[in-house]
């Protein structure tokens, strides 16, 4: 014997099952509709970071479907010419995108924009 006492309550009784998966936490009540990331990938070719999300959410960056399809249009442009990272320039946003995945990767509102630098990109797209 080991000599460490054995606590009996650690030990699962004969023909006991594994304990079950926890479940996913619940949905909050009233909110039966999809997220905000869902709709917009749905209403664009375009996909969301959870980071360019929060951007979007935190400045306001207008997201009406007119302006989605013309940011698809752009990265499919981009595509196009063999792009892989991308800025595109919308009435004074720009968004950051992989264009390969298709992934707005951050946004960024005029305000912000100022003093702020693009890295890691290979092309611009103004449209």
């Amino acid at each position: 014997m080991s000599g460490q006492p054995i606590n009996p309550a650690l030990i699962a009784p004969v023909g006991a099952t594994a304990p079950a998966a926890p479940k996913p936490p619940a949905a909050k009540p009233g909110t039966g509709g999809p997220s905000f990331a869902d709709a917009l990938d749905r209403a664009s070719g375009v996909k969301f970071s959870g980071h360019a999300l929060q951007r979007i959410e935190r400045r306001g960056i207008d997201t009406s479907p007119q302006t989605l399809a013309r940011l698809d249009g752009a990265v499919q442009r981009a595509a196009a010419k063999g792009a892989r990272e991308s800025v595109v320039l919308l009435d004074g946003t720009a968004f950051v995108v992989s264009v390969r995945n298709k992934t707005v990767i951050t946004a960024v509102d005029a305000q912000s924009m100022r003093d702020h630098v693009f890295t890691n990109i290979d092309s611009a797209v103004i449209g």
